[in-house]
């Protein structure tokens, strides 16, 4: 997509993909969680996520226009195309799985995971309603 959405749709896909592979992960964990010998699986991709992004873990500013500070991160020449090689790392665990702490994580990732889909819909609800008051 060309427009004044292609990196921001593309970055937010690759968090949702992201997120989906967290939350196949976990349900694999849970439904192995009496196979003997088997250890827990996790996926880390938020710190390789924030150093593509150019942004620490304290979270700068997005720079969105010419009278706010100059940051790392600029919205306006920000391209999610960078992000089709990245591949999270998956982490073989050394413990056993944990139901509580996997629950957690599901819950999260889930949470996390509905608030991408929202904000996403809403750009598009914003854009589709740009595009009827232009027909009137």
């Amino acid at each position: 997509m060309k427009g004044m959405f292609e990196g921001y749709v593309g970055l937010t896909g690759k968090v949702l993909d992201l997120r989906l592979q967290r939350q196949n992960l976990v349900a694999s964990n849970i439904a192995n969680i009496n196979t003997p010998g088997y250890k827990e699986k996790k996926i880390e991709f938020e710190g390789e996520l924030q150093k593509a992004l150019g942004l620490d873990a304290q979270g700068n500013m997005t720079k969105t226009s010419k009278m706010h500070i100059p940051t790392a991160f600029n919205a306006g020449t920000f391209n999610g195309k960078f992000l089709s090689n990245f591949e999270p790392r998956v982490v073989h665990g050394e413990n056993a799985v944990d139901m509580d702490k996997e629950m957690v994580t599901m819950a999260k990732n889930t949470l996390q995971y509905n608030a991408l889909t929202q904000v996403i819909s809403k750009s598009f609800e914003g854009m589709n309603k740009v595009i009827q008051s232009g027909a009137r």
